[in-house]
This record gives C-alpha cells, structure tokens and sequence, in this order.
C-alpha cells in the first residue's frame, strides 16, 4: 500500500474514530497529495518519495507556524499545530539522532575527503541526497560546518 492509499485508508479510520486532528491534519496532507498529482507537468502518479517530501514540507510550515503562534501569545493556536506535526510525523521515516547523523557526516566528509569549510557545498550536495528524509536540512547544515570547522 502506498502513501497516499494509506492516508485515505486512514482518514476513514480517524472518521469512525471521531478523531478531529487526526482528521484534520490528513485531510491536509490528501489536498496537498491530490494537488501534486494533478499539477501541470505531473503525470498523474504520486510517487512515494514525493509524498515524504510533501510531508515533511507540511511539518516544517506546521514547526513554524508554532513557532509564530507561541510568539504571539497564542498557545491553543500553537497545540493544534503541534499536534498535527505529531499526526504527521507518523508517516515520515525515522529521523536519525544527532549522534547517527555526526557519524554518517563524517563517512561522507571522508568519503570525498573535505577538509576545510570551502568544502561543505560538495558534502551538503551528497548530504542532501543520501539524508532526505531522515534528517532536516538545517540539522546537516549545522553539523557539516561544525565537523568541518574543528
């Protein structure tokens, strides 16, 4: 079963279930699914590496909508969005710690043989690729210039 049938599979639990954020937050992430199957230049498909992707671009705009929300001094606004990423989460890969993500860092630093700073642009490019899904971008970036700098 892929991702998308998953979450209409799912959406129809989350109705007998009464579950309104769980309802709430897939009925979102389907909206976004249908829209990038049908958008100019799609084919129709949904693979489900796009489906992570669009995931987890709807947690990132949900960690910073809390963000804002918390800012603002509106904490119900904030909870229901963070509810949400923990509904929406469950869909994405597992997320690697800080330690596995150091560890798998210096792998590609030595693998390509980085030295300096000037280097993180190749190490961010394999990076990017080899961790998507598993780690935020922000994160790489981070500990790239901090394996790279010491």
């Amino acid at each position: 079963m892929n991702l998308f049938d998953k979450i209409s599979e799912d959406i129809k639990n989350a109705m007998l279930a009464k579950d309104k954020i769980r309802l709430e937050a897939l009925r979102g992430v389907k909206k976004e699914f249908l829209e990038a199957k049908t958008a100019k230049g799609s084919d129709g498909e949904l693979t489900d590496d796009a489906a992570t992707r669009i995931i987890q671009k709807m947690v990132k705009q949900r960690k910073d909508s809390a963000t804002i929300y918390t800012e603002q001094n509106r904490p119900e606004l904030a909870e229901k969005e963070l509810a949400e990423i923990v509904v929406l989460e469950t869909y994405l890969p597992k997320q690697l710690t800080a330690g596995e993500l150091e560890a798998e860092l210096k792998s590609i630093i030595a693998e390509i043989g980085a030295t300096s700073a000037q280097d993180m642009g190749k190490v961010m490019g394999i990076a990017s690729k080899k961790l998507a899904g598993k780690a935020e971008g922000r994160a790489i970036s981070e500990m790239v210039k901090k394996l790279l700098s010491t």
